[in-house]
This record gives structure tokens, sequence and C-alpha cells, in this order.
């Protein structure tokens, strides 16, 4: 898994190297403060193996629960108080008192509810970020509270989600007194500090899903997420795999955010200690049992929010849950051998071990330079400058793709099966 790509050398420098792309990009943000969220943010794919999940959240404008006093929050903010009679996890958003100076998005967003009461509309909100030009990228359909676009020059396509900060310490509260053998007190305390967002997502089969916004606390499950061991991270990437390439769902109805949260329910339930290397199996066999009665019942309590099913809308049908049951139940009696279902895997195993290890180490220097360059392009809305830095990393990469060019040739390998140019083709597919 470490040569994979998947290891904690990398995956910390991951983590690092998004942070600082953040917070350089927020240092001459205006409207939005952004952070990259998902698996780029836990350090667990590499560059070009997954979309980027951007989670932009707008400033000046929150939403608070109702023991909130708003006599604590600036008089420049807008304020919105949280209606939860609605699907767990989700609200709607009651303006409460309005800031001196209105966000236009904001103001074009608003309805009225019929007894006089201004809402928030998710649904008008994500239409007027659809109204805005992007000044880079491609526009691609939109999906849920996503509005994603493709930067074909950094080869990657971006999820954008924008939300609003929210207040609820009660819900907060509730989920840091919760018996735990993980993650520790301090940890506990810097995701509260955290918070949480809503983001413009109602549950499909509400009837008011246009008026409901979803309660989240991204920037809280990446902390939760980079705090596991490498063990539980690779537990985590593996079930992944899973079911990527095992069960195969057509329209998420098994998502990232579903094996994310049977990860997180196992670390809280168990010691750390225990989840050792030479434990993978054992665990990925409990993991792989979770996940089974998630697709049987269709039940999957939410980390954070445990009234939230996560399966409420995930729309799988008898004959899917039946055959998926079958195909896991087969994996967990299959022992050890199962993980060779897994493309990866298994040619990671069959290969020879010095290639390998030599591909590694190009593969993980490439990337690093890769996030070292984009990190300043991005922060320049895709200029690069031609500084000395940037060119000798251009020049580092480009050394890098000729020498393993230039062994694939040696090994008899057919580098006219890329189109295009071949050294782009081997820098894309060094990159996924």
């Amino acid at each position: 898994m470490t040569q994979l790509g998947y290891g904690e050398e990398i995956r910390r420098g991951r983590i690092e190297r998004y942070r600082e792309r953040d917070m350089l990009f927020n240092a001459s943000s205006y409207h939005f403060t952004h952070f990259t969220a998902g698996s780029k943010a836990e350090g667990l794919t590499c560059w070009a193996e997954s979309d980027h999940d951007w989670l932009h959240v707008l400033k000046d404008v929150v939403c608070v629960e109702a023991e909130v006093d708003l006599h604590t929050i600036p008089d420049h903010t807008e304020v919105y108080r949280m209606d939860t009679r609605t699907y767990p996890g989700h609200c709607r958003m009651l303006l409460e008192r309005r800031a001196s100076t209105q966000i236009t998005l904001i103001s074009n967003s608003l309805c009225d509810d019929g007894k006089g009461n201004a809402l928030l509309s998710s649904s008008l909100f994500l239409d007027e970020l659809s109204k805005i030009e992007l000044k880079h990228g491609v526009r691609l359909e939109r999906a849920g509270p996503s509005l994603p676009m493709s930067l074909s020059r950094f080869r990657i396509n971006v999820d954008n989600v924008h939300a609003i900060h929210c207040q609820c310490p009660c819900i907060l509260q509730r989920w840091a007194e919760r018996p735990r053998h993980w993650p520790s007190p301090d940890v506990v305390l810097k995701v509260v500090s955290l918070g949480s967002f809503v983001t413009p997502n109602g549950l499909k089969k509400s009837e008011y899903k246009y008026l409901e916004w979803r309660i989240c606390f991204n920037i809280g499950e990446t902390e939760l997420v980079n705090n596991l061991n490498g063990t539980q991270a690779k537990l985590y990437v593996i079930l992944k795999m899973i079911v990527k390439e095992v069960l195969k769902p057509t329209n998420k109805e098994i998502t990232s955010f579903v094996l994310k949260n049977i990860i997180l329910w196992q670390a809280e339930s168990n010691s750390p200690a225990m989840f050792q290397e030479r434990n993978l199996i054992h665990w990925l066999h409990d993991a792989l049992g979770t996940l089974r009665t998630v697709i049987a019942s269709t039940q999957l309590p939410y980390y954070m929010i445990p009234e939230r099913n996560l399966m409420a809308d995930c729309g799988l049908h008898d004959e899917q849950q039946h055959k998926w049951v079958t195909d896991v139940t087969a994996m967990i009696e299959e022992g050890p051998r199962a993980i060779l279902r897994l493309p990866k895997i298994r040619q990671a195993i069959i290969c020879h071990p010095e290639p390998l290890l030599w591909f590694s180490r190009r593969r993980m220097e490439l990337e690093m330079l890769q996030l070292e360059l984009t990190k300043n392009c991005l922060v320049n809305y895709g200029e690069c400058d031609d500084t000395d830095i940037i060119l000798q990393i251009v020049r580092r990469m480009n050394e890098i793709v000729r020498e393993v060019c230039l062994r694939m040739f040696i090994e008899g390998s057919t580098l006219n099966e890329i189109e295009g140019n071949v050294m782009e083709g081997v820098l894309s597919r060094m990159l996924m």
C-alpha cells in the first residue's frame, strides 16, 4: 500500500501542501473562504486519482441554533435561525437579522414562506451561483449541491460546494459527550472548535427539499480522518477500492462518505492500539461485515448526527441489495485472498519489488512537485510565475518523466499505446 501511494509520508505531504494552498488562496479571497475537502484534504488520493473537492464558505452570513445569543455575532453579519423541523441533519433557514449591506447572491435567494417569514432557499442559492461566469475552467453539469468544473490545464475536475457558516453548539456538544475510545479529548475539542456549515442540499424525497439545507462538518471530519493511524487510513482506502472495483455502483448508492462513516464508527468503538498492520485483514473483515449490514438494512447513522440515516436517499433496489450482500459475503469468506480482486493491489503483489520501488519513489517526488507547482498557479488563478523556483520544478518534473519513458522503452513497454504527446501521457498516468 505504501508503494502504491498510500503510505504515511506521502499522506502527510499531501495534507500539508493542500493546507498551504488554502492559506495562500484565502489571503486574497474577498467573498468566500476556501477549503480543500474530501480525499485530497485527507491525503488519501493522488493528484489526478479522483475529483478535487473544494468548499467555498460565504463570509458575513451565518446560520444559528435557537439557543445562540445574537449579541455575540458582529452587526455586519446577516443571521438566519435554524428551523430543524425537517429530516434529521437538515434545516430550513429563517431570516433573523439583516446585514447593513446585503450580498446580492443572498438577497436573490430569499423567498416568503406564506406566513410573513423570509426563508433562504437552497435551490435559488444554487441557481444564483450557477449564473456566475467562470474566469477559468469549464462548467460541468450540476450534481446535487456541487457545481463541478473542469480545469484541463491541471488535468483535474473540481466539485465546488458553496456553504454558509453554522453555529450549532448543542449538536456538537452531544457528539463531544459521547463515550468513546477515539479520538482523544484534545482532538474532540479541536473538532468542536472547527464548527459546522450548511450546504444547499435537501433530502431528495422531501416535499420541501428546495428550501432545505444539510448540516455538515467537513473540516471537522477531515481532522478526524487525519487523526486515523496508518492502518486505519489504508483500511479506508481498501474499502473504497472494493466498492469501486467489486460492487461498482453506478448511481452513488454507496459513496465514499458512507465508507468514511463506517471507518469513523469502527475507530470510535475500539482502542487505537488494536489497529496494527498485522491486524489489517481482521479489521477489513469487520468493516466489510458492517458494510454488508448497511446494504441489507439501508441504515447507517451519520457519525456526527446519529439521528440522520445516510442511506435514506441511496436509491438501492432489492435485486441490487441481494447481489451486493452476496458479493460482500463472498469476500469475507475468501479471507486474505479477497484483496487480490483489487487490480492495483494484485499488480503490486505480482510486480518485481525493485521496479515497483523505483517507480514509487519517482511517482512520489513527481506528485510533490505537481502539488508545489499548482499551489502557486491556482492561487494566481491559473497563471504560473516564471520564477526560478517554478522553472526548477518544471525542469525536474520533465526529467522524471523522461527517466520513466526511457525505462519503459528499455524494458519493452509500448509507448505508442499512449495517445497524443507521449511525455504528457506518461505524466498524466503517473499522477492517477
